[in-house]
């Protein structure tokens, strides 16, 4: 179901902006080595995110923190881990120590084959919403790649002495499936990726209406002018899709028009979040090296873009779109990279992917033994990083430990970064840092 006509008035990551990506030292992470111990040493874990309320702040009922992760046994070959993607949740009163909560999303009785990433909302009534990816189709024999935006409604979040639990019952929806206008179906697609997925709950301070993004695809027919023509260019066709909900229940959604499109420059804009400082919206987004259309070179990393309203026009952060990358010796050492503000920086979280591995692909992890592509995989939260951030520009201020994401009452270092980047958190800079 639309609510208003489709238009070509998207704002659009163009080639001419990607092609100024470049790995500046205020952009790229130090080298990550293994924590002394992981997150859950059982299970794999890697996209990760935070519970929230309504209005995006963290959410800490009882005093905890929640995150959730996908997940996969970590006896399993790491680049197996989506076939069998369950989601999973850790709790910390100071946003440091992590303990094991459970299943977040019974496999049994969600959607899909297998369970993709998503968000999470604590409701002002103490209702938890927890939206994920509904992967495949329950009970196939075959892994298919169906993705649907999918919502386990109608559960609390119990704690005591025990620490924290989930409880239900949960009531399993389907919120949105691709409309072949906006959003490219399956059967469209005509390239190497299908994409509609990580349903991103989002409530506008300007206005309080309530919003859902989500990874998608724009739809580009054979012989479409698109690109000058260029049918190699148009398989890349990448973008970031929005639903709203009128009556703001966090369960009815009507699809909107892309937020924003990447047609001819990347083919895949993952996890799609905002964050909301001084009335303008920051939009962050990660990708990978081989997702980049012919021509353009690009890195896994995280891209960002910032506009003076929700439907305003995006523009690139740093000129290029590129926000944080990894360093050129260890070009997958993390992944999916999600920000949120911290008083008067921005935090990135992600997890630890591949290290002591740096080939041209990530493709090339599978010509490794298995013990080796077992021992490179990190499995676990990454390090936090520390950014500075203003007039349409951000820069690396410091690295926090793996898996530390600081309370709001934690008072942090000076950055401890500025003497190799210069004084651009100064005042005298010009920058808009507060």
């Amino acid at each position: 179901m639309h609510d208003e006509t489709p238009g070509s008035d998207t704002p659009a990551w163009t080639r001419e902006h990607a092609a100024g990506i470049t790995r500046r030292d205020d952009a790229t992470a130090p080298v990550i080595y293994p924590p002394e111990t992981n997150t859950d040493p059982d299970y794999h874990v890697w996209d990760t995110w935070l519970l929230r309320e309504r209005d995006g702040s963290i959410a800490t009922p009882g005093g905890y923190r929640v995150i959730f992760c996908l997940s996969a046994p970590a006896e399993l070959l790491p680049g197996k881990r989506h076939d069998v993607a369950t989601i999973r949740y850790f709790y910390s009163t100071d946003g440091e120590e992590w303990y094991r909560g459970g299943v977040a999303v019974d496999p049994d009785a969600a959607f899909g084959s297998r369970q993709w990433a998503g968000s999470a909302l604590l409701d002002d009534d103490g209702t938890c919403y927890l939206y994920y990816t509904a992967a495949g189709q329950s009970g196939e024999e075959d892994l298919t790649y169906t993705q649907r935006l999918a919502c386990a409604a109608g559960g609390t979040v119990e704690t005591g002495g025990q620490g924290l639990s989930l409880q239900g019952p949960w009531e399993h929806e389907i919120l949105a499936e691709p409309d072949g206008d906006w959003y490219e179906t399956e059967d469209q697609s005509r390239g190497m990726i299908y994409t509609f997925r990580d349903p991103w709950f989002f409530e506008d301070p300007a206005d309080g209406e309530t919003y859902l993004l989500f990874e998608a695809n724009t739809p580009v027919p054979e012989g479409s002018p698109a690109c000058g023509g260029d049918a190699a260019q148009q398989e890349f066709n990448g973008s970031i899709g929005i639903a709203h909900s009128p009556s703001g229940d966090p369960t009815d959604w009507t699809l909107q028009g892309p937020l924003l499109d990447a047609v001819g420059v990347n083919q895949e804009l993952e996890r799609p979040h905002i964050v909301v400082d001084d009335g303008r919206y920051y939009l962050f987004t990660a990708s990978h090296v081989h997702t980049f259309a012919p021509g353009l070179s690009g890195y896994d990393a995280l891209y960002g873009f910032v506009a003076d309203d929700l439907r305003g026009d995006y523009q690139p952060l740093n000129d290029s779109g590129l926000v944080l990358t990894n360093p050129k010796n260890a070009p997958f050492q993390a992944y999916s990279w999600m920000v949120y503000k911290h008083r008067n920086e921005l935090l990135v979280t992600s997890f630890f992917n591949y290290y002591d591995f740096d080939r041209p692909s990530l493709d090339d992890v599978a010509l490794l033994p298995e013990d080796e592509q077992m021992r490179r995989f990190g499995g676990t939260l990454a390090p936090t990083v520390r950014l500075g951030f203003g007039d349409g520009e951000t820069w690396l201020r410091g690295v926090l430990k793996h898996g530390h994401l600081p309370t709001e009452d934690e008072d942090l270092p000076p950055a401890d970064f500025a003497e190799r980047y210069g004084t651009r958190d100064a005042e005298e800079s010009g920058y808009l840092y507060r």
